[in-house]
């Protein structure tokens, strides 16, 4: 089984799709309390929604193993990147809804730290060695860490999240320009934003942001809603729902791609 698969291009931009994978390693079968379960939360149809990204020559970088084996896109050590708030972990053990993962025993520190090396480390190694490629080739280098959410968890947000929420760890991850680039593009789409609301940036965000060495990193955390229908309430027979056709927000998100490459 490939952990990820990888576009290597030549453009300043590299993508990171860390949670669009589903695959379960056979070594989890019988582990989880379904597979529907341990696959509800991905972010899906992702590479689809911006292959788009190959024309501009992008390097995009996406996971396949499920994030309930473990999340790519949390810290390692296992601090909470949103303390006081409702999230999940690097291994999680229930889903966003609150839904046990398990079936019985949780993983302890010993199978958290073979996960880690199994999965986390491949993934991130090759993911900076691609942040570096391109860094060297152009003296800069721009992050798109992609990711998406159902637009009403009530466990995790009030109400109805934003369509397009930005990422920049409050400003530390990428330059004001690259930011206020993206800001505006979402502000004439008419669609609804936010930017450093509920969602700041994960780990990917603030680990490989460095804007001392032009190095910025930005997180674009979607509505599912901009690009799939979302019943009420999820099933294993209605979800996921397929890719719409055309796909509402997709000239929104060329828009912000083309500026990131600019």
């Amino acid at each position: 089984m490939s952990l990820f698969t990888l576009r290597r291009g030549n453009a300043r931009l590299v993508l990171s799709i860390p949670h669009a994978g589903t695959e379960l390693p056979e070594e989890f079968a019988g582990v989880f309390a379904s597979d529907w379960l341990a696959r509800k939360d991905a972010d899906w149809w992702l590479p689809d929604l911006y292959r788009f990204a190959e024309t501009l020559d992008a390097t995009i970088i996406a996971a396949n193993i499920s994030r309930s084996v473990i999340d790519l896109n949390r810290d390692p050590s296992g601090v909470s990147l949103y303390p006081g708030q409702a999230t999940t972990g690097l291994c999680p053990t229930e889903t966003f809804d609150g839904e046990p993962l398990y079936n019985g025993a949780l993983p302890d520190d010993a199978e958290i730290a073979r996960r880690r090396e199994t999965y986390f480390t491949p993934y991130h190694a090759a993911l900076r060695a691609e942040i570096e490629r391109v860094h060297a080739l152009h003296g800069r280098a721009v992050l798109y860490d992609c990711h998406s959410i159902r637009s009403h968890i009530p466990r995790l947000f009030e109400g109805e999240l934003p369509q397009f929420n930005v990422g920049t760890n409050d400003g530390k991850s990428c330059a004001p320009a690259l930011r206020e680039r993206v800001e505006r593009i979402c502000a004439e789409s008419g669609f609804s934003y936010v930017v450093n609301g509920r969602f700041k940036g994960g780990w990917i965000t603030r680990h490989y942001g460095a804007p001392a060495r032009n190095i910025h990193a930005v997180q674009m955390e979607l509505g599912c809603r901009g690009y799939m229908h979302e019943p009420q309430p999820l099933t294993p027979e209605n979800w996921p729902t397929p890719l719409q056709s055309p796909i509402p927000i997709q000239p929104v998100l060329e828009k912000i791609l083309k500026g990131l490459c600019a």
